[in-house]
């Protein structure tokens, strides 16, 4: 397998009334799938730092903003595998009471993925499908079909629920959405973010951002879907995994600073 070489990172920019701890949640985690060559942290003005790793095993940075203006800028250089995810037709799903012990968090409902509210409609929908990956495949297709993409047409605090009921959303609410189905039929499904740059495929004309999809439990393992572009792509980058996007903020403030900017860039460097 051929290997591609990418770079990828993003800068945050904040004015702050008063010095603001702060996490962030952007560093390249996908180990051994994705390799890192090389990354570089930037604050200005200069402050203390230190990582950790989160309930989850994500990587975070933890700051205190000072008060006025400060940039945070991460940049880093990671090779991926020069083809799309894996992925078996065949993989089967898992009855309950077979799943892993840290498997079984990812059935139960979440801040905002609500297989009790969507249950009625992901069994009229999915339940009479023959199960495995072939179903989730089908979630994944209902849920992108369902929405339409539309940046603005969702809040912070909208759930899946709320965004079946409206039609729109961005890559976050596919995810939750599709999530949310899986669960339903006890499908254990988790929310990943991360960087997804345009290779072989062609180039989006949106501003780059964080992308978000899911990974389903399948078998012995998980498994790569993506609801908001419904196809299999090179490149992907996780910065994070948990229920969902509550648990991998791209940053959480402990206070109330303004956000100036926010820059995001996924992609390939040439020989």
């Amino acid at each position: 397998m051929g290997e591609r070489r990418l770079r990828i990172g993003c800068e945050f920019t904040y004015e702050a009334a008063i010095r603001t701890p702060t996490v962030f949640q952007v560093q390249a985690n996908d180990e051994p799938r994705v390799k890192v060559l090389s990354e570089e942290w930037s604050i200005e003005p200069e402050v203390g730092s230190h990582g950790y790793f989160d309930l989850y095993g994500n990587p975070c940075l933890r700051v205190v903003l000072p008060q006025g203006m400060s940039t945070l800028t991460y940049d880093a250089l990671a090779v991926v595998p020069d083809a799309v995810e894996e992925f078996d037709e065949d993989a089967p799903e898992v009855m309950p009471e077979q799943l892993p012990d840290d498997v079984l968090i990812y059935t139960l409902p979440s801040r905002y993925v609500l297989p009790d509210m969507l249950a009625d409609e992901s069994w009229s929908q999915f339940g009479s499908m023959p199960t495995g990956y072939r179903r989730v495949q089908a979630i994944t297709e209902h849920v992108h079909n369902h929405l339409t993409f539309s940046y603005g047409s969702s809040a912070p605090t909208s759930t899946a629920l709320d965004v079946f009921n409206s039609g729109y959303g961005v890559c976050r609410d596919f995810t939750h959405l599709a999530i949310s189905f899986c669960r339903a039929l006890n499908i254990p499904a988790r929310y990943v973010f991360g960087y997804l740059p345009d290779i072989d495929v062609k180039p989006s004309p949106d501003v780059m951002d964080f992308a978000a999809w899911m990974e389903v439990w399948l078998g012995d393992r998980w498994w790569t879907f993506d609801p908001r572009n419904n196809r299999r792509l090179k490149g992907r980058v996780v910065v994070g995994r948990g229920r969902d996007a509550s648990d991998v903020a791209m940053a959480t403030t402990f206070g109330g600073p303004m956000l100036h900017s926010m820059v995001v860039h996924a992609e390939e460097v040439l020989p």
